[in-house]
This record gives C-alpha cells, structure tokens and sequence, in this order.
C-alpha cells in the first residue's frame, strides 16, 4: 500500500513496484486510505510523513490501532538525512524501514523485498 499526496510520486512508485511483481494498491489522501484500510490484508505500507490533514505520524497511531503486524516503511522528503537521527527524532515509532525521496526505483524495489522477507 502506497499513500502519498503527491499523485506524480505514487504514480512512479506503482508503477516500478508493479514492474518488479508486487500487488500495489494507492491512495493520494490518507483519510481516504484510513478509511478504507483493511487488517491483516496489507504486507507493507510505503507511508509519506509530510502530507495534508493527516500527517504519516498520525497516520501510523491510527494504523497501528487497526493492525499490529503491518510493517511500514516512511518515505520522506524532509530535513531528516538518516534512520538514525529520524528514530531519535521519533522515539515512539517503531518502524524498521525509512527511505528519503527521491529515491532510485531499484533501491526502492530492494527496500521492499528486505522488508517482505
């Protein structure tokens, strides 16, 4: 599950996950995705940080309530350079995986893959 408010960047990821075999559903507005949002159906969500109404944060709160096990994965444009300073940025998110955007489709396709795995 991708969900990002910029249609451009949801657009290319689908498509190059797609190309490398995933099943990839989208959302542009994460009320939307929140809503709609189905436990235990999705392995991994690609999560943007900075996005309008409902930030990735609070996106994660709510997720979390709905489904534990999901593991999620923050794409981010923002002022964090690493995984490091974001955890210690962000104590009370547990997440393994964070990206800065942009990012090559192939590292991203390998990020994915190790997170499935």
């Amino acid at each position: 599950l991708v969900i990002d408010d910029e249609p451009d960047v949801i657009f290319t990821i689908k498509l190059a996950l797609e190309d490398e075999g995933f099943e990839v559903d989208t959302f542009d507005s994460p009320q939307l995705a929140l809503s709609s949002f189905k436990p235990k159906f999705y392995d991994l969500i690609l999560l943007d940080i900075k996005m309008p109404k409902i930030d990735g944060f609070e996106f994660y709160k709510e997720i979390k309530k709905k489904d534990n096990e999901v593991k999620i994965c923050f794409l981010t444009a923002s002022e964090y350079t690493d995984y490091e300073e974001f955890l210690k940025e962000n104590p009370k998110v547990t997440v393994k995986c964070f990206a800065r955007k942009p990012i090559p489709i192939g590292n991203l396709a390998k990020i994915v893959k190790e997170q499935l795995e």
